[in-house]
């Protein structure tokens, strides 16, 4: 069995923690580097406490790409253009960027890494940039009806995050006291994730306004949004054509219950809730910010260009209770 060799860059993050979490579990793939200025020389298990018993390895300080097939650049948006500016070596591996610097048209030959709509470009690739999480959450909703041309004007979105889509430094609105018992919302109609769905959409004629209003939700992990637009799609063909849209795709399912957050926690999985009430479509779309928002989905998009079963490592149970 193939053991491909693994490096993290920037491994001391939420992000990171996650990658690690599946990647040590993972059969095909063994992890050699945890790079991080900030913890260098400490064991990843002292910082990722959730890890101990089950790795034993140190931060390093320093970037090497010696031996290595697979590297996830896990720093700051900014940071992963200068990381590969600096070392031009890692150009040489698969590269996965959880950044957003990759992720726009002009992108230097990385591929928009969205399994359910760019596999066949990510299977030939070795350059990924990973989607955002409110990016994938909302693209998975409303892809089926763009494509099939049901949306008849504007879109209007809304969307809440659990606090780890804050990242782990620290700030005012991730303060425990002021997050519990609270929600606000921020960058309304100005989200970052705008710009690659609107790219996506745009590759299928999409020429409408997506109105997106983003709230932070006083709980740990997940994201679900509700998406709705006029149409005149009968119900039943709503339905039928989500369905087959992701037939062939593990881990986006569409369900015709209205469906609660706790069923893609602490999983790859996305649900999506297609309904039709008079003129108007609502679609619901929950995911894990953390896992198909971005670590488990990296680790989907590592399976595809390694030539893997698109599903390996990734089999989860979500925390329903």
């Amino acid at each position: 069995m193939t053991n491909f060799r693994v490096g993290i860059i920037g491994a001391a993050g939420y992000t990171a923690g996650e990658l690690l979490r599946l990647l040590i579990h993972h059969p095909n793939v063994q992890v050699v580097l945890a790079q991080s200025e900030s913890q260098a020389g400490k064991k990843v298990s002292d910082v990722h406490t959730d890890l101990t018993g089950e790795l034993e390895l140190e931060f390093s300080e320093t970037i090497d790409s010696t031996g290595l097939d697979v590297v996830f650049l896990c720093k700051g948006h900014g940071e992963s253009v200068r990381i590969l500016q600096e070392h031009p070596d890692l150009l040489a591996c698969r590269v996965i960027d959880l950044s957003q610097d990759y992720r726009l048209a002009g992108n230097h030959g990385f591929v928009y890494g969205l399994p359910e709509i760019n596999r066949a470009a990510i299977q030939s690739g070795s350059l990924i940039a990973n989607p955002g999480c409110f990016a994938t959450s909302i693209q998975l909703g409303l892809l089926p009806a763009i494509t099939n041309g049901f949306v008849k004007g504007d879109i209007h979105v809304s969307g809440i995050t659990g606090s780890t889509g804050a990242g782990q430094g620290f700030s005012l609105t991730s303060h425990y006291s002021w997050r519990n018992d609270n929600a606000s919302v921020y960058k309304p109609f100005t989200h970052q994730h705008l710009s690659e769905i609107g790219e996506t959409f745009a590759r299928s004629g999409f020429d409408f306004q997506i109105n997106f209003i983003p709230y932070r939700g006083a709980f740990t992990r997940g994201i679900i949004t509700t998406s709705y637009f006029d149409s005149d799609v009968p119900e039943n063909e709503l339905l039928e054509q989500y369905q087959a849209f992701y037939a062939d795709h593990p881990f986006t399912h569409v369900t015709d219950k209205n469906p609660d957050l706790k069923m893609v926690t602490n999983t790859n999985k996305a649900l999506v809730y297609p309904k039709k009430t008079g003129s108007k479509v609502m679609v619901i779309s929950l995911i894990d910010n953390l896992l198909k928002g971005a670590s488990g989905q990296a680790v989907q998009n590592m399976n595809l260009i390694l030539g893997l079963d698109e599903s390996t490592g990734l089999k989860l149970k979500g925390t329903a209770f």
